[in-house]
């Protein structure tokens, strides 16, 4: 219940919250933004985060990238990673962020969050690749990522190989 309000609430109100931070206006997106991401946490102080958030947490500590901007730029990754285990979970993320579903298989549901993640993403101007990452650090960042306490709680396991091409798709190098 938590993380779907929060998506919905994060789906409405990122793009305000930066052009509103960008103008240095208020709005309601800021609010929306603050409300969204308490509603997060309370979500996932229960149930634990797992591949997206080690990976990124990996990413702050080697490169310093804000931990939001790294969530955002391995989420679509970590999504499509776990998709064979949670397709239908994925389908529900679509509807909180208002993709109309109808009609739509589990599996075309699905890849349309995981599309409407990326597009939001984009929106927000967040990177597709981590620039100072170095294709020979790879092994390193993933070893780190499954050594931190939120890899457990991931929805399918993964393999040190597994996460390597994982980061491989944000290294300019790879």
């Amino acid at each position: 219940m938590f993380h779907f309000e929060a998506i919905k609430l994060i789906s409405e109100n990122l793009r305000d919250s930066v052009a509103e931070a960008k103008s240095g206006q208020p709005g309601s997106g800021r609010e929306g933004m603050a409300l969204g991401q308490y509603v997060a946490g309370m979500g996932f102080s229960n149930v634990g985060l797992g591949i997206d958030h080690a990976m990124a947490h990996t990413l702050s500590a080697h490169y310093d990238t804000p931990h939001g901007v790294a969530c955002a730029m391995l989420l679509p990754i970590a999504m499509e990673f776990n998709k064979p285990v949670c397709a239908e979970r994925l389908a529900k993320v679509a509807v909180a962020m208002g993709v109309d579903t109808t009609g739509m298989s589990t599996d075309e549901a699905a890849d349309a969050a995981i599309a409407a993640v990326k597009q939001l993403s984009a929106d927000v101007n967040i990177p597709h690749v981590c620039e100072a990452m170095k294709a020979d650090e790879i092994e390193v960042l993933a070893k780190d990522a499954m050594a931190d306490a939120c890899f457990p709680g991931n929805p399918r396991e993964a393999t040190l190989d597994d996460v390597i091409e994982l980061f491989k798709k944000i290294c300019p190098a790879a």
